[in-house]
């Protein structure tokens, strides 16, 4: 069974990445860059996410916190959006921490 989280078959401890602000996440999609940028330039802080997803769940060891992504996303280009297609190939990671790689397939093609 493939799995449908992105962040599999790793997740990296805090101690991994000693400043959370810092890191350089990217995109790209058929060997085409559309997302970079630094984990600071977010309108929140990880520590403030973290703060503020405390207050309505109890945070356990393992657990992860999704922040969003970089500017760069395809439905906000202009003039067109970009939309991925069936065979496209993306590749995404962080600076430092690595990288992974999926091609796209049609809904229902396993």
């Amino acid at each position: 069974m493939r799995s449908l989280w992105p962040c599999r078959p790793y997740l990296v401890t805090k101690d991994g990445v000693p400043d959370f602000q810092n890191p350089w996440p990217w995109l790209e999609v058929d060997g085409r860059r559309y997302q970079k940028g630094r984990t600071r330039g977010m309108i929140f802080s990880v520590a403030q996410l973290v703060s503020y997803v405390s207050q309505f769940m109890s945070p356990h060891p393992g657990g992860m916190v999704s922040t969003g992504t970089p500017a760069g996303v395809g439905l906000g280009r202009r003039p067109e959006p970009v939309c991925l297609q069936p065979g496209q190939v993306v590749r995404l990671g962080v600076e430092g921490l690595g990288e992974q790689r999926q091609r796209v397939v049609a809904e229902g093609g396993g």
